[in-house]
Parts: structure tokens; C-alpha cells; sequence
């Protein structure tokens, strides 16, 4: 039997937006510990995307990270010998965690001079509905579908 799960370390709010879910974003982006440079980053991309659209950086953010939010992904589980892609519903706390995860991901994988513009243009790419982060969760829900036969195993 396992032992029993760690316990969830609350995280502090952010001192701008007072806000975990931003705190989380930051560790996100945060490298070899420099959590100071990961601030510095995530609040010039909100600046960023204000002068860009003209709308409040912050909410643009919140919405960009509704968009690339999944609601399903695969599984894959073992059964008679063959690997099958099971669909399944993504836990809260995890939809969370992947689509900050993908938007700091595709975002250090576009081409832009500083990781603050990387960053501030993945934010309003994923709030159009456009961008890697974006593409990722509609690919993760298209493999879901299309796995949709196997449901019945259950993970």
C-alpha cells in the first residue's frame, strides 16, 4: 500500500493582483530559482499585452488561461498486452497545472527578442483562440475523441 500523500503547501498570493493562481504561473516560468527575474518577466508581458490590445493585461491573462484549459486527455493503460489511449476527465488542479504549463512552454518556444514578449504574445494568441498553447489542448481533446471507442475501459 502507499504511503500517505504529502500535504498541499499553500501558496502565497502574488503582492501586484494578490492572486495564487498567478503565484503558481510565476513558479511556472521560473527558472534555477530566480523567482525576482520571474516576476519582473510575468508583469512586463501583462504591460505588454495592455499596450498591444488596449485591455487590462491581468484579465487577458485569466482568459488566455481559460482557453488553453483542457477538459479531457488520454490515458494510456495496458490491456492484453496492448496499449490502449484511454480518455478521461482532467482533475481541476491539473487542467490548471497543463495549461500554464503549455502556455510557458510554447511561449519559450516562439521567437521573440525577451521572454516577456514571448510570453505577452502567447497570451493573446491563446485569448484569440490561436497559438501553440492552444493548438496543444485542441490536439489533446481531438486524440480524446477519437479514442472515444475505448471510454468503456475506464482508467
Amino acid at each position: 500500500m502507499r504511503k500517505a500523500q504529502p500535504k498541499k503547501i499553500p501558496l502565497a498570493p502574488d503582492p501586484r493582483f494578490s492572486d495564487v493562481q498567478v503565484t503558481r504561473f510565476i513558479n511556472n516560468i521560473m527558472l534555477d530559482g530566480k523567482k525576482t527575474t520571474a516576476y519582473k518577466i510575468f508583469y512586463d508581458a501583462l504591460e505588454k499585452v495592455s499596450k498591444f490590445t488596449g485591455e487590462d493585461g491581468y484579465e487577458m491573462w485569466k482568459k488566455a488561461v481559460a482557453n488553453v484549459t483542457p477538459a479531457v486527455e488520454v490515458r494510456s493503460r495496458r490491456i492484453g498486452g496492448a496499449t490502449f489511449q484511454i480518455p478521461a476527465e482532467v482533475r481541476a488542479d491539473r487542467k490548471i497545472s497543463l495549461s500554464m504549463k503549455w502556455l510557458v512552454r510554447f511561449s519559450r518556444e516562439r521567437n521573440g527578442k525577451t521572454m516577456a514578449d514571448k510570453l505577452a504574445n502567447e497570451i493573446v494568441a491563446a485569448t484569440k483562440g490561436e497559438g501553440g498553447a492552444f493548438k496543444k489542448k485542441e490536439d489533446t481533446h481531438r486524440m480524446a475523441e477519437a479514442n472515444k471507442a475505448f471510454s468503456h475501459f475506464k482508467v
